[in-house]
């Protein structure tokens, strides 16, 4: 939700910082790797019990997330194969974050298996009528909005992170909010879909 209706509010710093890598020589698929490599090790310093640390990085890695799409725009060689990483890439961090509270967290295991099998349901959903969508003629890949997008994701992470004693009772949260997103995106593809 705050993807798609507040990212014009940081889109000015996003693109500043964008223009700033380019210009120091820097790709948007380097960037890519670069907020991967930061994302991933969030899980290892959440076992670590560095919790501020990861936040930190967390957010770091998102923002580069952002910066690296906005590059390859600003030069117009935005690729599929950049689509692929950012987006596999995405789900790798998250799993790190998730893989790190469960070694820290083992109380939390079946939560956080709840979790992960709910963000399995809704970026399937995602990805099938994005690829599909295209077939019906809309533009290249159909981006669906839902209640729970990157930045809450990532605000609920942090709060997982950092409010570990209520860990169980975030992760379900965000495990309601991340299958009322799937099923808003079901929704939705039923009607776009339709034949």
């Amino acid at each position: 939700m705050l993807d798609t209706h507040a990212r014009h509010i940081v889109q000015p710093f996003i693109k500043r910082t964008a223009i700033s890598l380019l210009n120091l020589g820097f790709t948007a698929n380097q960037v890519t790797w670069i907020a991967f490599i930061i994302g991933i090790s969030t899980g290892i310093f959440i076992y670590l019990n560095y919790l501020v640390i990861a936040v930190i990085l967390l957010w770091i890695s998102g923002f580069l997330d952002a910066v690296d799409g906005s590059m390859a725009r600003e030069q117009k060689n935005a690729t599929a194969w950049g689509t692929v990483m950012d987006i596999t890439f995405d789900r790798i961090v998250e799993l790190s974050v998730i893989i790190g509270l469960a070694i820290a967290f083992p109380e939390a295991h079946f939560v956080l298996l709840l979790l992960t099998a709910s963000i399995v349901f809704s970026m399937t959903v995602f990805l099938t009528v994005g690829a599909l969508s295209e077939k019906k003629g809309i533009k290249s890949f159909y981006y669906q909005a839902g209640l729970a997008e990157r930045t809450e994701g990532f605000i609920l992470f942090s709060l997982m992170i950092l409010l570990n004693n209520w860990l169980i009772w975030i992760t379900l949260l965000f495990f309601i909010l991340e299958m009322i997103t799937a099923l808003q995106r079901l929704l939705e593809a039923r009607k776009i879909l339709k034949d």
